[in-house]
């Protein structure tokens, strides 16, 4: 995620780039994992004190409206955000909840029936897989 092409797509939205907005800009540039609104905000609170967690919702919505990050559902309670928006999939830890990528194609395997391939363009597909990462495992922290 470049910070400078999302600042002049910022500016042709008419979107104000606040420092605030540019904290998590720049942090998202950095970020190699899947980060929820609460993990940013906490990240940055300290050396953004005028941070909010609206700012951090809102900037976030902005950003995936922008399809420049994709949010990846793995409870109710907690959206988090993919920062790589190429087509890919995600296997998470049930027990750490940790998110992995998973870059491989299913498309082919994943046929919609008949009837949906009709009423629908198909624009993105995502695969989640779930299980107990091999850490977990180890530290015996697997749920029988």
């Amino acid at each position: 995620m470049p910070i400078d092409r999302l600042k002049k797509r910022y500016d042709r939205k008419g979107f104000k780039l606040t420092p605030q907005r540019l904290a998590i800009l720049r942090y998202l540039e950095k970020e190699k994992g899947h980060p929820s609104a609460e993990n940013i905000y906490m990240a940055l609170k300290k050396d953004c004190p005028t941070i909010s967690i609206a700012t951090v919702y809102n900037t976030l919505q902005a950003l995936q409206d922008m399809g420049e990050i994709r949010e990846i559902v793995i409870d109710p309670e907690r959206k988090h955000y993919c920062c790589r928006v190429e087509p890919h999939h995600h296997i998470i830890c049930t027990e750490c909840r940790k998110i992995y990528d998973i870059f491989a194609d299913y498309s082919q395997g994943l046929e919609l029936p008949d009837e949906f391939r009709k009423k629908f363009k198909v624009t993105s597909a995502q695969v989640v897989y779930y299980g107990i990462c091999n850490e977990c495992r180890e530290k015996g922290n697997e749920k029988l």
